[in-house]
């Protein structure tokens, strides 16, 4: 079963509505630039009223460890997704007796773009982390920005990681190409913000549920 995330919850009803339609985790944003971005007493709110079973994921770009390991805390929160210097953050997150170590599952994001063996050399792949979300940009913007990465370029280096750590596909996903993506990829899991959005920050009901049917039919042939 391919594990599903809607990201960019900012509000109760879409979380919800995400929830009920299938999801297996949900993305909040705590990134000042984003249009999708929540606080975290507000997402703390949300949080408490989901199921325990879904995986509720902070977004972070750029952001110190410490600011990470406070607002998943705060939020309660069960995972973290990092955008950005990840080399850096994820070294300072996991190094061996830290505290902000095991407080959360880690999602380490990696533009499809720059997706090489050195750039994963450089990473690691820890064993810690929960697994590799590879996603787009556009304008130097990560994330959210309704764009694909070329698929065709990472498909091999895609499989290849998927030997060791789960892989995530992220970027311009909607319910009408989600299915060539999990045939091109076969992930552990997709990602999508914008591609069931009404509007950014407001998702689109009937899209949150096509969504989830396209990559539920897609996996049961693939």
């Amino acid at each position: 079963m391919t594990w599903i995330k809607i990201c960019g919850i900012t509000n109760l009803e879409d979380a919800q509505t995400a929830v009920e339609a299938g999801a297996d985790a949900l993305g909040f944003v705590f990134y000042e630039k984003s249009p999708r971005k929540i606080d975290a007493e507000t997402a703390r709110k949300i949080v408490a009223k989901l199921p325990s079973s879904v995986e509720k994921v902070g977004v972070f770009v750029d952001s110190p460890a410490e600011s990470v390991r406070e607002i998943v805390l705060q939020a309660k929160l069960t995972a973290a997704q990092l955008h950005g210097k990840l080399a850096e953050q994820l070294w300072s997150a996991m190094q061996p007796g830290a505290e902000w170590a095991g407080c959360a599952k880690l999602i380490a994001a990696i533009p499809g773009d720059v997706l090489t063996g050195e750039v994963l050399v450089q990473f690691g792949l820890p064993g810690e982390l929960f697994a590799i979300l590879v996603d787009s940009r556009a304008n130097g913007v990560a994330g959210g920005t309704g764009t694909r990465f070329d698929w065709d370029a990472a498909r091999g280096m895609v499989q290849m990681i998927s030997q060791s750590v789960p892989v995530i596909v992220a970027g311009g996903l909607t319910p009408w190409n989600v299915g060539e993506a999990i045939k091109v990829f076969q992930p552990f899991g997709v990602d999508v913000a914008s591609g069931v959005e009404a509007r950014p920050g407001k998702k689109d009901p009937g899209k949150v549920r096509a969504f989830v049917s396209a990559v539920r039919a897609a996996r049961k042939v693939t």
